[in-house]
């Protein structure tokens, strides 16, 4: 492994997550390119070794490798935030939900500006970062990428779970064996990046065999405080510890949550932001910070007639529905899961069936609190505040309701709780969808991509900062919009396709 100590290297990653692993791992296939990994939790080098917390993708970890945060979907209630701190970053501890957007997605964000990133570009990417067991052999899929995708078959399944692909397929929604096909929509089984119960992560997908290359190191257990920034040049990093560790090219893939701050604290952020923080600036940019997109979610929980189908080491997801709602003209806009399990004040077993608004209009904002790096920022998705995601979400909510009248999923159901089944008017559900709305944990956006003429732009389209030279950010944050799926996989694909880009076109990236 290289040394740190008094070398510059070429590249500098900072946060070894969905994005920064799969980066680091690329770039450093050219065995002439130095790259840091730098990333602020625990690094498990072999998968043999990992806690079980982040091996059982049969659920997300919520403590061990998590960092703390809590976030305000609804004014002043608050509620945690889970986002994971070890490398892998959220790859490691989520649900290992392995979704696409639709093509429709990558085609808005080229048309926002971005022409690299349409559908047709971002293909041959996905398919690159994925072996999928299923389907690998269709030309809109991988066979031998890094990350293991596969889908639950129908022996496999938790009796609630397959009731409810046949309620979905009763109420008339269409069956979808691949929900990553580009047409994909209905109900079926899940896209999961899990093998039995391991968690394929980007630690394991890229890392486990890049890790051993003379050109990388990963260096874990180190919080990233600023980028150093010389007439307007990033020329480096300086951790929590105080350390400069200098760099020609210095890549930030922190997370739509983080991001923001190290940007903040390099004096790259909003006029006001950075003065009220008594920063002083070296690049003023609006957007930092702004344009937060999520999925707002609901839930109708229940109480099971069988008890046992709710047990903590079943799959907590397995199936799907992705539909359009009634009267939209933004397809695939929400989609329907249903939860295994999921908490309850009374400790009595429950599970749910949670719609989500996927294509949203809302935007929210992640400001900081405090100028320490390991310091808590306020995210502020400003659900519920946008009528027309109201109006949407209410119907997908009206949906669900019906799914738990059908007999196959009915006879699962002991009693729905909440909401109240007598108070479920459309006037009732946009007061839940108002007060109650929760985050998917999917956030994006607070570092967009677009071209300088756009106010909230903070990057072009190859991730280059359009106020500092020499700095990238490549994670969710470059997103201009939330795609209409979990973003774990067009996570990794910002990492795949930056990557790729700094391997084959390095003089794109001035190195």
């Amino acid at each position: 492994m290289s040394s740190i100590a008094g070398q510059t290297w070429d590249i500098v990653v900072v946060g070894a997550g969905a994005a920064g692993a799969a980066i680091a791992a690329r770039a450093s296939e050219d065995p002439q390119r130095s790259v840091l990994l730098l990333d602020a939790g625990p690094d498990y080098p072999l998968a043999t070794n990992l806690p079980t917390d982040l091996h059982n993708g049969h659920d997300n970890s919520y403590v061990d490798h998590d960092w703390g945060l809590s976030y305000n979907p609804l004014g002043d209630r608050s509620d945690r935030f889970p986002r994971g701190r070890v490398t892998g970053g959220s790859t490691a501890v989520n649900t290992t939900i392995a979704l696409r957007g639709i093509p429709a997605d990558y085609d808005g964000w080229a048309q926002l500006g971005n022409p690299a990133w349409g559908w047709d570009q971002v293909l041959p990417v996905f398919n690159r970062l994925e072996r999928d067991l299923d389907y690998g052999a269709e030309p809109y899929h991988g066979d031998a990428g890094p990350i293991s995708i596969r889908r639950w078959t129908e022996d496999e399944l938790v009796p609630t779970q397959a009731a409810f692909i046949e309620a979905a397929l009763e109420h008339g929604f269409p069956a979808s064996a691949d929900v990553n096909a580009p047409d994909a929509v209905g109900v079926g089984p899940m896209a999961m990046n899990k093998l039995g119960r391991l968690r394929i992560s980007t630690a394991i997908g890229y890392l486990a065999s890049a890790r051993y290359r003379d050109n990388l190191t990963i260096r874990p257990d180190t919080l990233v405080n600023r980028v150093l920034v010389e007439d307007g040049q990033a020329v480096g990093i300086e951790t929590g510890a105080g350390d400069h560790i200098a760099a020609r090219l210095v890549v930030i893939s922190s997370g739509a949550v983080h991001t923001p701050g190290v940007l903040i604290r390099s004096g790259i952020g909003s006029a006001d932001e950075l003065a009220s923080l008594g920063v002083e600036p070296v690049a003023t940019m609006e957007g930092v910070g702004a344009n937060l997109s999520d999925h707002p979610a609901l839930a109708i929980v229940m109480s099971p007639k069988f008890p046992e189908f709710c047990a903590p080491d079943l799959p907590l997801v397995q199936t799907i529905c992705r539909y359009t709602s009634e009267g939209s003209n933004t397809p695939l806009d929400v989609n329907i899961e249903l939860m295994t399990r999921t908490g309850s004040r009374s400790g009595e077993p429950m599970f749910m069936l949670a719609p989500s608004l996927e294509q949203v209009d809302g935007r929210g904002a992640v400001r900081q609190t405090s100028l320490a790096p390991d310091s808590m920022p306020s995210i502020q998705p400003h659900f519920g505040e946008n009528e027309r995601d109201v109006a949407r979400h209410v119907r997908a909510l009206q949906d669900a309701f019906a799914l738990t009248r059908l007999a196959p999923l009915r006879e699962f159901i002991d009693q729905v709780h909440f909401p109240d089944p007598s108070r479920s008017s459309r006037a009732d559900l946009a007061q839940v969808a108002r007060r109650v709305s929760a985050s998917g944990y999917h956030p994006c956006g607070t570092a967009k991509m677009g071209p300088v003429e756009d106010p909230l732009a903070v990057v072009d389209q190859f991730g280059r900062c359009h106020g500092v030279d020499q700095l990238v950010v490549a994670d969710a944050s470059i997103m201009p919009t939330v795609p209409r799926a979990n973003i774990n996989l067009s996570t990794i694909m910002i990492g795949e396709m930056v990557g790729e880009w700094l391997r084959t076109e390095p003089a794109r990236y001035g190195l």
